[in-house]
């Protein structure tokens, strides 16, 4: 008995003694020889957003509504997220410079008529812009229905789940998307 004690002792001892960190490491061995490349697959689709500014007017005879159609070179998905933004108005900055203001819609106004809503819908083939308020829209001023001008981003779904993307703020939704001013297509109405 004490002979195979004295055997699983050693045993042990040779075991705990390998494990340990001070031990030398052996030397790596020989690389092997790379493999055939595969082929080559099909290319995958280069999803990019898009952002478009439509100017158009908000009129009786189109029942205050503005509908744009997305043309063949805009792909948008039913995943995809789709923000309109009003220009609101224009400012100067410190060089005497114009500066868009523009506001995330829905957007609601008091007018001296009552209250007024800037809103809007789409589907992945169009977005449709109109008015809403509680009086008839009839009697609103031309500066509220003419020549009104948009800006329509289209956000890929692979992209929209950034969480800490303010969406009412259209520079940052640019920056994040990497749209320059000048990348922006223009459309009239």
């Amino acid at each position: 008995m004490k002979k195979a004690t004295l055997i699983f002792g050693v045993f042990l001892t040779l075991i705990i003694a390998s494990c340990g960190r001070d031990g030398i490491d052996g030397f790596d061995g020989r690389d092997g020889f790379d493999g055939l490349d595969g082929f080559d697959g099909a290319d995958g689709v280069n999803i990019l957003a898009q952002v478009i500014d439509i100017e158009g007017d908000l009129t009786p005879e189109g029942d205050y509504k503005i509908l744009y159609e997305f043309p063949n070179t805009i792909e948008v998905f039913e995943t995809d997220v789709v923000l309109v933004y009003i220009l609101f108005d224009q400012i100067e900055d410190s060089n005497g410079e114009a500066v868009d203001v523009w506001r995330l819609l829905p957007q609601t106004l008091i007018v001296d008529q009552g209250l007024l809503q800037y809103n809007y819908d789409h589907t992945f083939f169009d977005v449709n812009i109109f008015l809403e308020a509680d009086f008839d829209l009839g009697l609103l001023l031309s500066g509220d229905t003419d020549n009104q001008v948009f800006r329509i981003a289209v956000i890929p779904a692979e992209t929209s789940g950034k969480s800490s993307l303010d969406h009412t703020n259209i520079d940052a939704v640019m920056t994040y998307l990497g749209v320059e001013e000048k990348d922006v297509q223009k459309v009239k109405l």
